[in-house]
């Protein structure tokens, strides 16, 4: 049975993808022990929580002596299965879809673009470094290449019918950049990034920001007028 999508990202991986690039910068430094302090102060948490996010993924360390830097790399490159390559293909090829085929980290943390696809046969005759085909060949490529994995850039209307196709073909896990909520089977693992909503929340926690510092000035000004 199909359920509507609900993020499926913990806030535990959200800090662990912190933490890692806390740890990375600090190995550039030279630096090959790390406590679980710093890695708090560096990320605006408690060493509770960064101990306990480590011991929810199995990452362990010397409480006393900390965690060598080098060690912990390691595992969160297992964690995250950099240790092989995970290939993707990229559906839609407008702004979005042309954006994300150029992004180069991609390739550096060993996510490869295999293909990518777009209904429009002009885009399909785009010489790039990455191939645009017509959705008619997404079974052979996905077979070809063992995705397993597809990014979604595609228009709203047309989403579902998409990642009903991408299901069908033995897609597993998608990352929809589409603005609409995605009915999937209970096994397939769909996280929903909406740029606007993101850019929206910003700008609510500014004017919020606004909001109590100008009642902050009105507060000091009428001390000010009192005394």
């Amino acid at each position: 049975m199909k359920q509507i999508t609900k993020s499926v990202i913990k806030n535990s991986l959200k800090r662990i993808f912190l933490y890692r690039a806390c740890i990375v910068r600090l190995k550039l430094m030279g630096v090959e022990k790390v406590f679980s302090y710093t890695l708090a102060n560096e990320t605006g948490v408690t060493s509770d929580q960064v101990r306990k996010d480590f011991s929810e993924f199995s990452i362990k360390g010397n409480k006393r002596g900390g965690y060598d830097i080098n060690d912990l790399l390691e595992k969160m490159e297992k964690l995250f299965h950099r240790n092989k390559d995970n290939n993707i293909v990229l559906i839609g090829m407008g702004n979005m879809g042309l954006a994300l085929s150029k992004y180069s980290k991609f390739v550096q943390r060993h996510m490869n673009i295999v293909a990518t696809f777009d209904i429009d046969p002009f885009k399909q005759k785009m010489r790039s470094g990455i191939p645009v085909y017509s959705m008619s060949r997404l079974k052979e490529i996905i077979e070809r290449f063992k995705v397993k994995v597809a990014i979604l850039a595609v228009p709203e209307i047309s989403a579902q019918e998409v990642v009903d196709e991408l299901i069908r073909h033995g897609i597993t896990g998608i990352v929809n950049f589409a603005p609409v909520l995605l009915k999937v089977p209970p096994d397939v693992i769909i996280n929903n990034v909406n740029l606007c909503d993101e850019l929206e929340s910003v700008i609510y926690y500014v004017h919020k920001q606004m909001k109590v510092n100008g009642l902050k000035n009105l507060e000091l000004l009428y001390r000010d007028m009192k005394y």
